[in-house]
């Protein structure tokens, strides 16, 4: 008999939405609100190109958490290009905003640059499969997402980084017609992200481009953003549109606006609060506002996999 040794950070196949749930086509295109037939073509269009459907990868599994329902993903995120109202996000970014096709240019201290749509991409570096994370938001609150992607680090094998590249830089797209927050307000765009490429070499580090079997909707960060599930949201940059190996550490859009509040590294860390709110738990979409608050874990729960990229730094100065 074989026995199998689940990793801590593993949940249950009952916690992954069914898959009669996302192959059903009507109730996804009412659920990503595709009213469009413009919308739902695209749509589709990135579905039939880009690696759909994936296949789950059992490795990324989780114990004892409930799913969180695909409504919620869809319609509670920041995305303050379009909005700092997490209610009107998802509309704003479904007036008008293309996100087929898509180019991405992948540079800098690198052997071999490419500058490509993202569909390409994706048969580059073999296609997609699907994993399910924790995700944790600075704001202290918390989903369990299965997300479509692949690993960032099937990326850096394909452009090969010379020994100057010590960080990635990524940026995301600059379109103030389409996307109104970028019209004002206190953010110098386009919003910046950066790791260190021990953190973007990790297993864990994704490049997704669906969520739940199906293409990202635009409000959540089509078509391609990055997730790094250790670590709060901000750090997840969406609509990716270049990503530049680069021998200093960049500093990261929240860095810039508050460094005194949000630090580059951003793991998820019970023992460092934010300035103005406690880390020690989170509050668990979906579950009711007035529901018992659950501990935050060190890492967001996968300090098994990556807690020996910090070692000997202090992560109560270097959050």
């Amino acid at each position: 008999m074989r026995i199998l040794k689940k990793n801590s950070w593993e949940l249950p196949e009952s916690s992954v939405t069914p898959e009669i749930d996302f192959i059903n086509r009507r109730r996804f295109l009412k659920a990503v609100g595709l009213g469009s037939g413009a919308l739902v073509g695209q749509s589709l269009s990135r579905a039939a190109t880009s690696g759909f459907p994936s296949t789950a990868n059992d490795a990324y599994k989780l114990e004892g958490l409930e799913p969180t329902e695909y409504d919620l993903i869809k319609g509670y995120n920041n995305f303050y290009e379009f909005s700092y109202d997490k209610g009107d996000v998802q509309d704003l970014a479904n007036k008008g905003w293309q996100t087929e096709p898509w180019t991405i240019e992948i540079g800098g201290h690198v052997d071999n640059p490419v500058k490509l749509d993202v569909n390409e991409l994706i048969k580059k570096v073999g296609g997609i499969e699907q994993r399910v994370y924790r995700f944790r938001c600075v704001e202290a609150w918390s989903m369990v997402i299965p997300w479509d992607g692949f690993q960032l680090s099937k990326i850096i094998d394909l452009v090969q980084p010379n020994a100057k590249a010590k960080f990635l830089k990524f940026t995301t797209f600059k379109d103030p017609k389409s996307a109104p927050g970028q019209k004002g307000g206190s953010i110098d765009w386009p919003y910046v992200e950066g790791l260190t490429i021990e953190e973007a070499r990790n297993d864990l580090t994704l490049l997704a481009t669906g969520i739940y079997g199906k293409p990202i909707p635009n409000q959540n960060g089509a078509p391609i953003r990055l997730v790094v599930p250790w670590k709060y949201g901000f750090k997840s940059i969406k609509s990716i549109v270049k990503i530049e190996f680069v021998s200093k550490r960049p500093v990261n859009t929240w860095q810039a606006l508050q460094p005194r509040e949000y630090g580059f590294y951003a793991n998820v860390n019970p023992e460092v609060d934010h300035p103005r709110w406690s880390q020690a738990s989170e509050r668990i979409i979906g579950s009711g506002f007035f529901s018992k608050r659950k501990d935050t874990l060190m890492f967001n729960g996968y300090e098994e996999q990556v807690a020996s990229l910090y070692e000997g730094l202090d992560l109560r100065r270097n959050f």
